[in-house]
């Protein structure tokens, strides 16, 4: 073990400081702290100098990956660069000053964002009105339930408590219908990775309140019968609910409202390019068609509060910083440019699924958006898995893909290389992607045990899932 790879806690010296405070009178007033939040004894920090600090921080810095360090390929997630002037635009003064409690007279300028920022999403998506509300893409299925079960209650159809919910479908949808108060249906998907419409059929009654959808879907598959299913689902009575997860191949070329959604969310923090990963930030704005409108949550932009609107979901009007990083990302490309993220996208995924199909299972092979599965090795006699495969991916400096989801396949590795990676990167993922194929079969003890080569192995992540150690003391 090197010397900074010992924690801060190992570092401590009794006696040795990195700050020092200012005298301040409040200190010194008996009853600035209540008696009940008073410490009883000293909290025990590690005692060590400004250096050891900073380089301890450093270090662990180093020890993390992310789109500024190298390939993300994470399917499902669309870890796509984030251009650094979203990052200065958000921080500016104006902006990052702003508090959510003072005067609305105050942030006319941010009420305008706002507004402009729900215009472009309207425009983008085919939708009639945003709610920016949402603080995540979850928070966003169920701030789009809630609308819908809204708008049935509202029209006094109460029998409708079923959502549908495809086998391929993110594990948030049928989480958050259930969260909502919703029963959920499975409806089967076809061979080539599409919606069973046959089976969708025997699903539909007046006890339908809707069906939860995204297309491309988790396979990456265009569904190429949208259409009759929207025309399926409404004839039930029914409403179209899109996940925005995957809304990325379709920037400029598809919108959800002309293929017949009511209801949809967007990950700001995937489609537009704000980073994402260790729980957020996040921001999942709702878009409606005209008929729902009414139905959006508070607060909203215009100060109105219909008797219809689906209450409160959050105490304010979202994650202004991820909203204002979308925002500068739209600016930036503009309606013209904004149209080549999609093709782009679409381009890169089919060009490494083309490249490695040979060597990596492909259990659908047709062209895909902007992402796409294998079901492990070709080459199942090795025995080596997808996690030893995305293990192995490590030791040469490329992030794993996302894998075992979707669980329609054993051994599933999703690769999404969003628009944003040049050819070089994916020459250089393909060659890796090869090369541990063919080590598999060489050596498959050494992709077994990998990784090698970083700072942590293979944790035992259940444990750590279920026994999750959040304080220094009492680590045995």
């Amino acid at each position: 073990m090197k010397y900074y790879d010992k924690l801060i806690f190992e570092l401590s010296c009794e006696g040795r400081c990195g700050y020092t405070l200012p005298d301040a009178d409040w200190a010194q007033t008996s009853d600035s702290i209540p008696d009940g939040l008073k410490r009883s004894a000293a909290p025990g920090l590690p005692q060590v100098s400004e250096p050891e600090v900073v380089r301890h921080y450093t270090n662990l810095s180093d020890m993390n990956f992310g789109v500024d360090t190298g390939f993300y390929p994470l399917g499902s997630c669309t870890m796509k660069y984030n251009p650094k002037i979203n990052e200065e635009i958000a921080g500016m003064p104006g902006f990052k000053g702003i508090h959510p409690l003072q005067p609305r007279s105050t942030v006319r300028g941010v009420m305008k964002l706002y507004g402009d920022l729900s215009s472009a999403l309207c425009a983008i998506t085919g939708m009639a009105g945003f709610t920016l509300n949402p603080f995540a893409g979850a928070h966003g299925e169920l701030t789009g339930l809630m609308i819908m079960r809204r708008y049935h209650i509202c029209r006094g159809d109460m029998k409708r408590t079923r959502v549908i919910v495809p086998d391929s479908a993110h594990g948030t949808n049928p989480a958050s219908a259930a969260v909502c108060g919703l029963d959920v249906v499975q409806v089967n998907s076809l061979p080539d990775g599409t919606i069973d419409v046959d089976h969708l059929k025997t699903l539909l009654d007046d006890t339908v309140a809707g069906i939860m959808m995204t297309n491309p879907n988790t396979l990456g598959l265009f569904e190429t019968r949208i259409e009759e299913i929207a025309d399926l689902v409404h004839g039930c009575g029914g409403l179209l609910y899109y996940d925005g997860a995957n809304m990325n191949p379709l920037l400029g070329v598809v919108r959800p409202g002309d293929m017949g959604f009511d209801i949809m969310h967007l990950n700001l923090h995937k489609t537009f390019s704000t980073p994402h990963g260790g729980g957020g930030p996040g921001a999942g704005p709702v878009g409606v068609a005209e008929h729902l409108l009414p139905y959006l949550p508070l607060p909203r932009i215009d100060g109105e509060k219909p008797d219809e609107c689906a209450g409160r979901v959050s105490g304010f009007m979202g994650n202004f910083g991820v909203l204002m990083k979308a925002y500068a990302y739209i600016l930036m490309l503009g309606r013209q440019n904004i149209r080549m993220a999609g093709p782009l996208a679409t381009l890169n995924a089919n060009y490494i699924k083309e490249s490695l199909k040979d060597c990596y299972r492909l259990p659908i092979d047709k062209v895909c958006k902007h992402e796409f599965v294998f079901d492990g090795l070709a080459d199942k006699s090795t025995g080596v898995t997808t996690l030893d495969v995305a293990k192995r991916l490590l030791d040469y400096g490329f992030h794993a893909p996302t894998v075992y989801f979707p669980l329609l396949f054993h051994q599933s590795i999703m690769i999404e290389p969003t628009e944003t990676e040049s050819r070089e990167t994916l020459d250089a993922f393909i060659e890796v992607m090869r090369k541990i194929a063919e080590e598999a079969a060489a050596d498959p003890d050494m992709v077994r045990s990998a990784p090698h080569n970083t700072s942590v192995r293979r944790p035992d992540e259940t444990a750590a899932a279920r026994h999750p150690v959040l304080k220094y003391r009492d680590l045995a």
